[in-house]
């Protein structure tokens, strides 16, 4: 039994994982020879990968410093993935020291490197949970140590609706999500898309992973916002949305759209 409560057994290394791969993408160390081989495929499939996961980290970026700087003192993060720096505690607390983050993975490896590179901060917290419950994440002690669901809460689903299925019912876990944020709080959310090339290829990568990729339309990701309201510029192509410097790739060539809103009662 490992310090986390779970046992080295249950970590499965014979398929890939959606994070271990993201993280392989982002040229990160923490995957393995499955992960490395899911991602060489799926850069094949479609090679804008490479330039897609970096304009999604950067959504991500200008994302939580929009959230921040408009007075959001908490952020729960479910999806985090394998820490990559800047993390989201880290860009946040660059414009205020006392932000406090809840990190969620279902990946337990997620969880053991999170734990390392968290450990001694109150303010920040990770728990091994999955969107598939998102009652859970809202219950969860660990999630609970530091946030507090009476004041607003930034909710980040950054690349990973797309990883639920509809017989997983991703509306229903918004929604569910949603109702346990009081008014104010913030939904920034970023998904993959095949609207602007086929990507079946790409999609069948996933398709021996932990979680199978699910591309759904720009009508379909914005109805994940029902009960926030977009911010401007709504949803965007995440390089278009609120770039800081000039976008490196032209309208089309990155299949993930992204969008910041918030919940106004």
């Amino acid at each position: 039994m490992t310090e986390n409560g779970f046992r080295a057994e249950e970590i499965d290394t014979s398929r890939p994982h959606p994070a271990r791969i993201y993280d392989y993408l982002l040229g990160g160390k923490n995957n393995y020879e499955v992960d490395r081989e899911a991602g060489g495929r799926l850069a094949a499939a479609a090679p804008e990968v490479w330039s897609g996961v970096r304009a999604n980290r950067d959504f991500l970026r200008r994302a939580v410093r929009h959230v921040v700087g408009s007075g959001i003192r908490q952020i729960l993060d479910i999806g985090t993935g394998l820490p990559s720096s800047p993390n989201v505690h880290e860009i946040a607390r660059e414009l205020a020291p006392e932000v406090r983050v809840a990190y969620v993975d279902n990946d337990p490896i997620v969880n053991t490197y999170a734990n390392v590179l968290l450990r001694g901060s109150a303010a920040t917290s990770i728990a091994l949970a999955d969107l598939r419950d998102p009652r859970a994440i809202l219950d969860h002690p660990e999630v609970r140590q530091v946030i507090d669901f009476d004041e607003p809460v930034a909710l980040l689903l950054v690349a990973i609706v797309h990883f639920l299925t509809e017989a997983e019912e991703p509306e229903r876990v918004l929604a569910t999500l949603r109702d346990g944020l009081p008014a104010g709080s913030f939904l920034v959310l970023s998904h993959a898309t095949g609207d602007f090339a086929d990507r079946s290829a790409a999609q069948a990568v996933y398709n021996n992973a932990t979680a199978t990729l699910n591309l759904r339309s720009r009508a379909e990701v914005e109805r994940l916002f029902d009960g926030f309201t977009l911010v401007e510029p709504g949803l965007a192509e995440v390089p278009f949305w609120r770039p800081d410097a000039p976008p490196p790739t032209r309208p089309g060539e990155i299949g993930y759209y992204g969008g910041v809103a918030r919940k106004t009662d």
